[in-house]
């Protein structure tokens, strides 16, 4: 299956990304993950787009189509794959069509996760990290630690990253719903969405997704 993963920030799309791709047998595709090998590999997208990051600048979205395309075309992703993280915006998802007309293939989904906006705010700015070890997160009301303020495994100093603060989770919130939430309906308009709500244990978020992608 050739699937693009869609939802807000906080909506579980990196897990959920991460476990359909195993249950589907298909490479998961993030954009963070392209930067990184690209950059880490020193290819001469990964040389443009750190040139990019390097000023503070947004990487254009040609750079990013164009790592898109290199990694679509490996073995691995012959059999389809799941794309998380792109396309962003219509620019990107219409860039992508594109791409796949010329090789004569097209996407089978695009799952939404759906989540209520007060809670992306309230999973997020719960979040708290240990500053010893980032790999220990805690959540004030999901999973808080037996002391407040301390890590469970370390006995480090839990923390609020920036980012995770309720104002700039709204900010990133302004900006997906300006940016990346059209081409919901770009795709509605091709039949190809299928929206899930991804709220409750992670489990049965990933068995709703698979019975809709399997009905859609």
């Amino acid at each position: 299956m050739r699937i693009v993963l869609v939802g807000p920030p906080g909506a579980g799309k990196g897990t959920q990304a991460t476990r359909l791709a195993e249950k589907l047998r298909v490479p998961h595709i993030s954009t963070g993950d392209l930067f990184r090998a690209n950059i880490s590999r020193q290819t001469d997208l990964g040389k443009l787009a750190k040139s990019y990051m390097d000023a503070g600048n947004l990487v254009p979205d040609e750079v990013t189509i164009a790592m898109a395309k290199d990694r679509m075309e490996q073995p691995d992703a012959e059999g389809g794959f799941l794309l998380d993280g792109f396309p962003r915006n219509v620019s990107q998802a219409e860039a992508l069509d594109e791409l796949l007309q010329t090789e004569g293939i097209k996407l089978d989904a695009v799952l939404d996760l759906e989540v209520p906006e007060e809670e992306i705010v309230k999973r997020i700015a719960g979040r708290r990290i240990c500053r010893k070890d980032s790999a220990h997160v805690f959540h004030v009301t999901y999973s808080p630690p037996k002391e407040e303020g301390v890590c469970d495994v370390c006995g480090g100093e839990l923390y609020q990253r920036d980012d995770d603060s309720e104002g700039t989770v709204r900010k990133r919130l302004e900006v997906y719903h300006t940016q990346t939430e059209p081409i919901i309906g770009y795709y509605k308009a091709q039949g190809l969405v299928v929206t899930i709500s991804s709220l409750g244990p992670v489990d049965e978020i990933t068995q709703r997704a698979l019975g809709a992608l399997k009905r859609g």
